[in-house]
C-alpha cells in the first residue's frame, strides 16, 4: 500500500505560511506590497490589538474583478510572473504568489474589491473559501484579516507583547513609507494615529515625518552613479547616530532590502567620525538594471545578491566619503526649550529646498526649532572647511575656548591632538620610507609558544614598518629600532601595542585597515593628555595644525574635536534675547 500522498492544499499552505508569514508584522509587509504592486497612491493600516485581532489595509490601487478577487487566494497565483524569464526583470515588490494563500490558511479575511463597476466581496476561514458577493465599492481594494494564527495555536502562543508586535509593523512602515515618498501613508492602533505621510514625493519631508524635525535638519543629500548604479537619498551628520543599525535603510528599485556587506560598506565610511560602536541614519535608493540583481533567495524577498558589488560599495564609498569631506561639522549646541506642546511641535514649517544645501564654504547655524536653517558665510578667505576661530583660555587643562563673530567654539585639546598626529602617522605609514630610529637600550619582549609562532611568521611585515627585530632565545625576541614616527618617550609601550596588534590579526587583515589601527592607538598615546595646562601660542598652534587636517572636526575614534554655541543661543540661554 502506497504511504506517499499528495498533501492538502490547506495543509501545505499552512506549512508555507511558516515561512511566509511569521508575525503580524509580516502580514502588513505582504498586504501593502500587494497595495504598491496595484498602483495605489494612498495605503491606510488599521490595526486593532497591535494587529493580533485585526489587520486591515485598504488602498486605491486598480483593485480586482471577481474572478481575480477568488483567484488570488490559491497559491501560487499571481499576475505578476508568467514565465520563467521574468524571474530576471523582476519590477513588482511580490511575485511568487503564496502571500495570500498563506494568510488566508491561519485567518479569517474579507476582502472588498472593486475596478469601479460592480465590487466584489470575498469571506475566506482558515483557507476555505465561505462566500464571494457583489457589492458597491470604490475603485481600490480593503482587506480585513482577523484572528491571526487562531487554527494554528503553537504559533499564535509565540507571538511577542502587543507592544513588540505594533514596534515591528511600525518599523516596516517608516521603511516602506522612505521607500516610496510618493505614496499617502496611515497608520493606526486602536484608532490611535502612528504615522502619517503626505505622498508629495519629498523624501526629506518623510524623513521629517519619522524621525523628527532635528534629524531633518543634520542630514545631507546625495546623488551619484556610474556605469552599472544609481544612488540617491539622505546620509546623517556624523553627530547623530543610532545604537544599532536598524536606520541605515537601503531601498533597491524601490524594494526594502536587507546585505550585510552593503550595511557594513556605509558604516565604515563614517570611519574616524564617528564611534565604531554607533551607526548612521542613512536612507540610500539604490536604482539598477533588474537583470543585475536577484531577490529570489528567501521567501520575504529582503535578502538580495547583486552583480558587479564591488562597483557598487565603491560608489556608496566614495560618495559618503566625499560628501562628509564637504561639510563643516561641528556639532552645533542649540539651547532647547524646556517643554514644546505636541500642536505647536507638529505645526513647525521646515523650508526642506535649504536644510542641507550648504555650499563647502559656508557655515551652517541652525535657528530655533521654530526657524528654518539659516546660512552664514565664513570669511572670504577661509578656504578650509573649519572656520577662522581665536583661542581666549583653557578650562581645565582640558578645553580651549575659542571664539569668532558667529559665537564660542570648545575644542577637546586631546581630541583635536589625536587627529593631528592620527593624520601624521597615517601618512607615513601609507607612504613608507625607510627611516628608523636606533634603541639606546633595545626592547626584549616574551611571548607564549602560541604568540610566537604567530609573531614569528609575521616578522617581515614589522620589518616593512622599519622595525629591526629578531628572534632571541627562547619564544622571544629583540626589538633594536623602530619607525620615526613612534616617539622616543614611549616608545615600549608603542612597540608592544604594534606587535600585539600584529598578534591578534594573525595574518587575516587588509594593510590599509591595520595601519589605520595603528595610526590610532599610536595618535591616542602621542596626544596632549587632559589636565594639561598650554600656553596661549601652544593653543593657536593646535588650532593651525588642526586646520590643516583633511578632517578637523572627529578625533580617529569619532569624538568631535570641536563643538559650537551660536551668539543667540549664548543670548538666549542668559536671557538676553527675547524680553
Amino acid at each position: 500500500m502506497s504511504v506517499i500522498k499528495i498533501m492538502d492544499e490547506i495543509l501545505s499552505n499552512k506549512i508555507a505560511a511558516g515561512e511566509v508569514v511569521e508575525r503580524c508584522s509580516s502580514v502588513v509587509k505582504e498586504l501593502v506590497e500587494n497595495s504598491i504592486d496595484a498602483n495605489a497612491t494612498e495605503i491606510k493600516v488599521d490595526l486593532i490589538e497591535s494587529g493580533v485581532k485585526e489587520i486591515k489595509v485598504t488602498d486605491n490601487g486598480r483593485g480586482m474583478d471577481k474572478e481575480d478577487a477568488v483567484m488570488a487566494f490559491n497559491r501560487h497565483a499571481t499576475s505578476k510572473l508568467i514565465d520563467e524569464d521574468d524571474l530576471y526583470h523582476i519590477h513588482t515588490l511580490g511575485f511568487r504568489g503564496e502571500a495570500l494563500a498563506s494568510i488566508a490558511s491561519v485567518s479569517n479575511i474579507e476582502l472588498i474589491t472593486s475596478m469601479g463597476d460592480v465590487g466584489t466581496i470575498v469571506n475566506i476561514k482558515g483557507g476555505k473559501l465561505i462566500s464571494v458577493s457583489n457589492s458597491d465599492a470604490r475603485v481600490g481594494t480593503t482587506i480585513t484579516v482577523k484572528d491571526l494564527f487562531y487554527n494554528t495555536p503553537a504559533r499564535l502562543k509565540h507571538l511577542k507583547s502587543l507592544y513588540t508586535e505594533l514596534s515591528n509593523i511600525t518599523d516596516y512602515m517608516n521603511k516602506i513609507a522612505l521607500s516610496h515618498p510618493e505614496i499617502r501613508f496611515s497608520v493606526t492602533n486602536d484608532s490611535k494615529e502612528l504615522l502619517s505621510t503626505d505622498g508629495s514625493g519629498n523624501l526629506l519631508k518623510c524623513i521629517k515625518n519619522i524621525f523628527g524635525l532635528n534629524v531633518a535638519k543634520k542630514m545631507i543629500e546625495v546623488n551619484a552613479s556610474n556605469n552599472d548604479y544609481e544612488i540617491s537619498g539622505f546620509i546623517s551628520l556624523p553627530e547623530l547616530y543610532r545604537s544599532n543599525r536598524n536606520s541605515i535603510i537601503t531601498i533597491v528599485n524601490g524594494r526594502i532590502v536587507r546585505n550585510m556587506e552593503l550595511n557594513k560598506t556605509i558604516n565604515d565610511s563614517y570611519h574616524s567620525y564617528k564611534p565604531d560602536n554607533y551607526y548612521p541614519i542613512v536612507v540610500l535608493n539604490i536604482n539598477v538594471d533588474t537583470t543585475l540583481v536577484d531577490v529570489n533567495i528567501h521567501p520575504t524577498k529582503m535578502d538580495i545578491k547583486f552583480g558587479n558589488m564591488e562597483d557598487l560599495l565603491e560608489l556608496v564609498t566614495n560618495t559618503i566619503k566625499n560628501s562628509l569631506k564637504k561639510k563643516t561639522l561641528i556639532p552645533h549646541i542649540e539651547e532647547k526649550p524646556t517643554y514644546i506642546e505636541k500642536k505647536n511641535y507638529e505645526e513647525i514649517k521646515l523650508d526642506f529646498d535649504s536644510v542641507v544645501s550648504e555650499p563647502e564654504e559656508e557655515y551652517v547655524v541652525n535657528k530655533d526649532l521654530e526657524n528654518d536653517t539659516k546660512e552664514v558665510e565664513v570669511h572670504e578667505d577661509v578656504k578650509e572647511i573649519m572656520p577662522i576661530m581665536y583661542p581666549v583660555g583653557l578650562v581645565h587643562g582640558t578645553y580651549i575656548i575659542c571664539q569668532n563673530e558667529y559665537g564660542m567654539y570648545i575644542i577637546d585639546q586631546h581630541a583635536a591632538k589625536e587627529r593631528i598626529n592620527y593624520e601624521i602617522v597615517k601618512d607615513k605609514l601609507n607612504n613608507p620610507k625607510k627611516e628608523s630610529i636606533p634603541m639606546m637600550f633595545p626592547l626584549t619582549i616574551e611571548y607564549t609558544n602560541s604568540e610566537y609562532i604567530i609573531l614569528k611568521e609575521n616578522f617581515e611585515f614589522l620589518r616593512s614598518l622599519n622595525f629591526e627585530i629578531e628572534e632571541f632565545g627562547i619564544n622571544s625576541i629583540i626589538v633594536k629600532s623602530h619607525p620615526v614616527w613612534i616617539h622616543e618617550e614611549n616608545a615600549f609601550e608603542a612597540i608592544k601595542k604594534v606587535i600585539e596588534l600584529v598578534i591578534s590579526k594573525e595574518k587575516n587583515f587588509e594593510l590599509s585597515k591595520f595601519n589605520d589601527h595603528i595610526a590610532a592607538t599610536m595618535a591616542c598615546k602621542m596626544s596632549i593628555k587632559a589636565n594639561t595646562n598650554i600656553t596661549m601660542d601652544e593653543m593657536n598652534n593646535l588650532i593651525s595644525d588642526l586646520r590643516k587636517c583633511k578632517n578637523p572636526f572627529n578625533c580617529p575614534h569619532g569624538r568631535p574635536t570641536i563643538i559650537y554655541y551660536s551668539k543667540s543661543d549664548l543670548e538666549k540661554m542668559f536671557k538676553r534675547s527675547g524680553f
